[in-house]
């Protein structure tokens, strides 16, 4: 068993002039070889040991995904030390939470939005000793104890590097694999988030065992383009890259990604539901626009590949007849279509840190992309449950990766044992207590097995919700099928206790004024749009078709159009756009008991500020509609 710095080594050795990393840039490809990667990971973690780092000392990573960000995080832990992730669009009361509790010495910031951020909270961070930027923009002039820029670190390195050759890899012989190597962010759906360590041993088995499942090969492309404080991306551009060895690449921005994608043609990627679901509208809406001919090809060839992909599914062959059908539709849409998302390559098209609706699933498998269900939690190092090629199931998250013990409690409750489970909470026994109990990890989340050895996860134990008539049901199975309209952004579903079940939905600012647009409905905000009558009428006829494909007892009887988007700087959301349901229930009380009640409307206020400062309340009346009558 290695370490990650140790694995670095080992591919710098046995592949050094092929490319490990490669970064766009000013529209041209930046590569960067495995010899150079090891080089620069020497150089920067010497450089921050002569800045004063020890072992056990923890070093915050926050910033877009860059070369540097992962030369930080290895050069840390080859340091002894433990890498921190932070979401970079945190805001500065959550770094400094997470850097609190962390006692980060050292942060390594991206840029000059980064490095403000830092300061504003610095004097609440008593040991934090160094600021350490990798893009000067904007930085010029800036004055601030321990703040040094990252060529400046490596040069430092180098230097020490060149007194004495050996020490680098000396430090990572000392390091041994059940070593903390990081310490990853939960999601924070019930509470703030907490940081699970996990060792080298954790992340390097949960590749591994991915590996015997899906294999991954040297010549393969990934794209590094989500939060790598998240542990899904972790999973991939670190713990898989460093052991399959497959180069990992970085958009030149967070709007180039698509047109990223499609130079690269990765042969794997791996997002949250809602990456897949923004593709399933941003398809929808580019078919309702484009001329009556393409439309009817668009729906004739996405029916073949939804007929196609349901006989594979259910284990039979596909008839001659229907794979020349097949092929036809590739040629003349689906595949001009996956290439137009970038997806043309991919074999292993994976979703996780949620559950994906079955209607985006059969969307993505009726265009031939392989998207497959991974199940796990940051505190099993990403991954512990996967469907397996030809065995996808909708309702499932497939079977468990081979090494991880997964059951269910009496209570309902998921429970996964196995060499990928975190070594606890930082600083916080009394969660790891709760947490983790005689090995088991318990997951918070409700699920049971199929006969023939699939997981369903039905929601969070505790959202799991019984209503008046006793009848169990999950709000996020519902969510899920709401999101599929390109109209809906975000949903919230409540019912527990109730004699009925009712909704809160945002909508999909960009794809419903596109649609207002096209049928000459004149708005102007985010709150007018929502208030229209036919957007109402637009989301109600979506809610409808959702209400016929549930049981009666679950189908939303009263919604309204909230006022505004959910977004995580204000908490109704994690950095990983997951609900914070709990949140939601107590911020927007008087809407959801106004669901459950008789009027057809109710009142809000909000705060606007001038551009003068100046700031004025302003009330709101959003429409409550009644569905089925």
């Amino acid at each position: 068993m290695s370490t990650l710095p140790g694995l670095l080594l080992e591919q710098a050795k046995r592949r050094g002039d092929q490319i490990a990393l490669r970064e766009k840039e000013h529209g041209i490809w930046q590569a960067i070889t495995w010899a150079e990667y090891a080089e620069r990971v020497c150089a920067f973690s010497l450089g921050m040991t002569r800045l004063g780092l020890e072992r056990q000392d923890r070093v915050a990573i926050i910033g877009d995904n860059r070369p540097e960000w992962l030369i930080a995080e290895l050069a840390a832990q080859a340091a002894g030390a433990l890498s921190l992730g932070i979401y970079q669009d945190a805001v500065a009361e959550e770094i400094l939470h997470v850097m609190y509790v962390a006692e980060a010495r050292v942060v390594v910031a991206e840029d000059q939005e980064q490095v403000d951020k830092i300061l504003e909270i610095r004097e609440k961070l008593p040991s934090l000793e160094h600021i350490i930027y990798y893009d000067p923009r904007g930085l010029f002039g800036y004055e601030a104890p321990g703040l040094v820029g990252f060529p400046e670190v490596e040069a430092l390195g180098r230097e020490a590097h060149s007194v004495d050759p050996e020490a680098f890899e000396e430090a990572i012989e000392r390091i041994d694999p059940s070593d903390t190597a990081l310490l990853g962010p939960t999601s924070g759906t019930t509470s703030r988030p907490k940081l699970a360590m996990l060792s080298h041993e954790n992340l390097i088995e949960m590749a591994s065992r991915l590996q015997q499942v899906d294999e991954m090969h040297p010549g393969d492309e990934f794209v590094s383009f989500l939060p790598l404080a998240w542990i899904g991306e972790q999973m991939m551009s670190v713990s898989s890259a460093l052991s399959a060895g497959f180069t990992v690449n970085f958009p030149e921005e967070t709007d180039t990604v698509r047109a990223d994608l499609q130079e690269i043609g990765p042969h794997m990627m791996v997002s949250p539901p809602r990456i897949w679901e923004n593709l399933v509208s941003e398809v929808q809406v580019m078919a309702e626009d484009t001329t009556r001919f393409k439309r009817l090809i668009y729906d004739w060839a996405v029916g073949v590949g939804e007929e196609t992909a349901r006989v594979r599914f259910e284990g039979r062959k596909v008839p001659r007849a229907l794979a020349l059908k097949r092929r036809i539709a590739d040629l003349v849409a689906l595949l001009p279509l996956r290439d137009q998302l970038g997806l043309r390559r991919v074999r292993y098209a994976y979703t996780g840190g949620a559950a994906l609706g079955p209607d985006v699933f059969r969307f993505f498998h009726a265009l031939g992309v392989n998207v497959k269900q991974l199940y796990g939690q940051t505190e099993v190092a990403g991954i512990s449950v996967v469907h397996r090629d030809e065995d996808i199931r909708f309702q499932t998250v497939g079977t468990p990766i081979p090494g991880m013990e997964v059951r269910v409690a009496e209570s309902g409750e998921i429970l996964t044992r196995g060499p990928a489970v975190f070594q606890g909470y930082f600083r916080n026994p009394e969660a790891t207590r709760e947490t983790l109990r005689e090995g088991w990890l318990h997951s918070g989340d409700a699920g049971y097995f199929e006969d023939d050895g699939h997981l369903v996860v039905i929601d969070r134990l505790d959202d799991v919700m019984l209503l008046a008539d006793g009848t169990t049901f999950s709000p996020q199975f519902i969510e899920n099928k709401l999101k599929f309209s390109p109209y809906v952004g975000e949903a919230v579903v409540f019912g527990g206790d109730q004699p009925s079940v009712t909704a809160i939905i945002a909508i999909d600012f960009d794809n419903a004024g596109q649609w207002s647009e096209r049928n000459q409905i004149a708005y102007t905000t985010f709150t007018d749009l929502s208030q229209k009558e036919p957007v109402y009428r637009l989301i109600r006829s979506h809610i409808e078709i959702v209400n016929a494909d549930v049981p009666a007892a679950a189908r939303i009887t009263r919604f309204l159009l909230l006022h505004k988007e959910l977004h995580a700087d204000d908490a109704e959301l994690t950095r990983t756009r997951k609900v914070r349901r709990r949140f939601i229930a107590e911020r927007f009380a008087d809407l959801i008991g106004a669901l459950y009640g008789d009027s057809p409307a109710v009142t809000v206020e909000t705060e606007i500020t001038y551009q003068d400062g100046r700031t004025a309340t302003v009330e709101h009346e959003l429409r409550i509609e009644t569905v089925g009558q």
